[in-house]
């Protein structure tokens, strides 16, 4: 049955709605909340939580390799198919983390459940897109956004809650539940579609070559200080990362269909947009990261897993908050403005963070905390904006993933950097000293932050300059969604006229058919 809505064009229908809904909701939370986990996966399987940080990079890593790939195999293969089997994927990694009796079984599972949410995340859009046209394409878009917002903020409050009731496993126990019931309802209630015009090509040497950049070169960040940064070892993988990535540029070069269109890189304001959004990700995710764990160390705050969710609240509610009211601000003064100032709030927040002291209670974070959100979403809202309202109609699904794919590459190398910084703080002193550890840890760990955020305020300097349209009411709705994903939509004065068929999706072309 169709979801009425005032808008025209045609609506979608309730059973797609619900299950990439319900599903995009479960993929973030669960991102959001394995940071809160972490202390309690680590004294159950007796992993440190510096090993266990390859549980938030490996999933990360995972998901920027196959994010772009799991839309165009969705576009190919079948749209409604790829969700499933994605669906099927997801619920047998949360079966074998919560099964997990080792470290490496919980990474192992967290490295699929990567390759299971990317996908859900793509093909879930994609679903949606040729689903419903029009202003109701755009609201069911808008819905779906919500969510994952929602999910996203709501993860670290409910993991810390599952910890102190049913054990760290039981959040992928009930996640698991939740996706197996998506199957069914997808299979009964979501047509089969495909896109007849793309080149029944997939760019894996492009997915591998991204994976093999990104590994070795978290692997040398995270190994380096055991390892020695001038050992065989480390620039070994260095050099692994960069002859990778010099292939990488060379296949795209030459294939039919890239995993990443070198041409998108001549457009200044995509550039700019994309490399704010890989800054913004990597450091808010570093942010939950390091504070998950100082939260809940006995010689740091010492808070139960639930405080702890409770206390990243100002962090990740007050990013989703600011959202809806960035498309005003970039309209009345620019996209660089906004980023610019953005990256300047946030910077001034991690700088305060350096400052912490022993002698530092909860009370004294919230303002940095906020601050760090409300510039977080100043400028990721207006870049992830930006990042499709500036190229072609046809290019807007691919500088989607471009944006996306930036997303989880930021949060796995900026979070690798501060496991490692704070990691190394932590294991250097025990007993009474172990305070002071800890919080030379945070100190250094808001010093990258803060160096990171800083770039961005230069980063804006060279951006290109644009002044996107006046946003309507579904830009707004759409906006809370941006501290998570890049939605495939455009600015209202580039959006195809009410009533026709456009199709914002992970394809590189708006002409989808449902057959």
């Amino acid at each position: 049955m169709p979801v009425h809505l005032p808008e025209g064009g045609t609506p979608a229908g309730r059973g797609v709605l619900a299950a990439t809904c319900v599903s995009t909701l479960v993929v973030n939370a669960n991102t959001s909340a394995v940071s809160i986990l972490l202390p309690a996966i680590s004294a159950d399987v007796g992993t440190s939580t510096t090993t266990l940080q390859w549980a938030v990079t490996g999933y990360s890593l995972v998901g920027a390799a196959v994010i772009v790939t799991g839309g165009v195999l969705g576009d190919i293969a079948g749209r409604r198919k790829v969700f499933v089997a994605a669906l099927l994927l997801f619920v047998a990694s949360c079966v074998l983390i919560a099964l997990a009796g080792s470290g490496a079984g919980v990474i192992a599972g967290r490295m699929i459940q990567g390759a299971a949410g990317s996908t859900l995340l793509a093909c879930g859009m994609s679903l949606l897109s040729v689903g419903a046209s029009g202003a109701a394409q755009m609201r069911a878009v808008s819905i779906w956004g919500a969510a994952s917002a929602v999910g996203a903020a709501a993860g670290p409050l409910v993991g810390g809650a599952l910890v102190d009731t049913t054990g760290w496993q039981g959040l992928f126990w009930i996640d698991a539940a939740i996706a197996a019931a998506c199957i069914p309802l997808t299979l009964a209630t979501v047509p089969e579609s495909r896109d007849p015009e793309r080149p029944h090509t997939i760019d894996l040497a492009g997915t591998l070559l991204v994976a093999t950049t990104l590994v070795p070169f978290v692997l040398a960040l995270t190994r380096g200080p055991d390892w020695g940064w001038g050992s065989a070892l480390t620039l070994g993988c260095f050099a692994v990362s960069i002859a990778a990535g010099a292939g990488f540029v060379a296949v795209e070069r030459r294939v039919r269909a890239p995993l990443l269109d070198l041409a998108l890189l001549r457009n200044k304001v995509l550039v700019g947009a994309t490399l704010a959004i890989l800054i913004g990700a990597g450091t808010i995710n570093g942010l939950m990261y390091v504070v998950s764990l100082y939260f809940q160390d006995p010689a740091g705050l010492g808070m139960s897993p639930l405080d702890a969710g409770l206390a990243t609240l100002p962090a990740t509610v007050g990013l989703i908050v600011v959202s809806p009211f960035v498309s005003d601000l970039a309209t009345r003064i620019g996209s660089r403005q906004t980023i610019g100032l953005g990256f300047a709030i946030t910077t001034v927040g991690f700088a305060a963070l350096v400052f912490v002291t022993g002698s530092w209670a909860y009370g004294m974070f919230v303002l940095p905390l906020i601050a760090i959100a409300l510039g977080m979403g100043l400028s990721n809202g207006c870049a992830s904006s930006a990042s499709t309202a500036t190229v072609p109609q046809n290019q807007v699904g691919s500088a989607s993933g471009v944006s996306n794919m930036a997303r989880y590459v930021g949060a796995a190398l900026v979070t690798a950097a501060a496991a490692t910084i704070y990691g190394s703080a932590a294991a250097s002193a025990d007993g009474a000293a172990r305070t002071d550890a800890l919080v030379d840890g945070v100190a250094r760990s808001a010093l990258l932050m803060t160096i990171a955020s800083a770039l961005g305020i230069a980063l804006a300097l060279l951006y290109g300059r644009h002044r996107p349209a006046r946003a309507r009411t579904v830009d707004r709705a759409a906006a809370a969604a941006v501290a998570v994903h890049t939605l495939p939509t455009r600015q209202a004065s580039d959006m195809t006229p009410k009533g026709s068929h456009g199709r914002w999706h992970h394809g590189a072309r708006n002409r989808a058919r449902q057959r």
